[in-house]
């Protein structure tokens, strides 16, 4: 008769701890509606910053007049510097310019080297800098 004893303290046992589990949840949800509150606030103040736009013909907006050689790649229009190198990406995959082996060379073409220098491969790190000749 001594185990039925210790299943009824091991049946007892079990009810107090599930007793104590089920307070620390009921406390979490009342401290989760506080947080959301606080975080309601914030989103108000988000919301009524404007979004800042570039000024139009200054700094990196700033037009450039293309060169004739460059002309042919990205059309002859003026543009900024970082649409003249976008348009000059466009082309380079296009094409297929990039090396197969080191992604950072380019392969010059028939059209990108006078672009270029006259360089039968360039660096994509070189290109802004053989790019800045072509621009005014």
């Amino acid at each position: 008769m001594a185990k039925k004893p210790a299943k009824k303290a091991a049946k007892k046992a079990a009810p107090k701890k599930a007793a104590k589990k089920a307070a620390p949840k009921k406390a979490a949800k009342k401290a989760a509606p506080k947080k959301a509150v606080k975080k309601a606030a914030p989103k108000k103040a988000k919301a009524a910053k404007k979004k800042r736009t570039g000024t139009p013909g200054v700094g990196l907006n700033k037009p450039y007049t293309v060169s004739a050689a460059l002309g042919e790649i990205v059309g002859n229009k003026s543009m900024p510097r970082t649409e003249v190198v976008k348009k000059l990406w466009v082309y380079i995959k296009a094409n297929k310019l990039q090396d197969a082996k080191n992604k950072r060379m380019i392969n010059a073409d028939a059209k990108l080297k006078p672009i270029f220098s006259g360089k039968g491969q360039v660096s994509m790190f070189e290109m802004g800098k053989h790019l800045s000749k072509h621009l005014s």
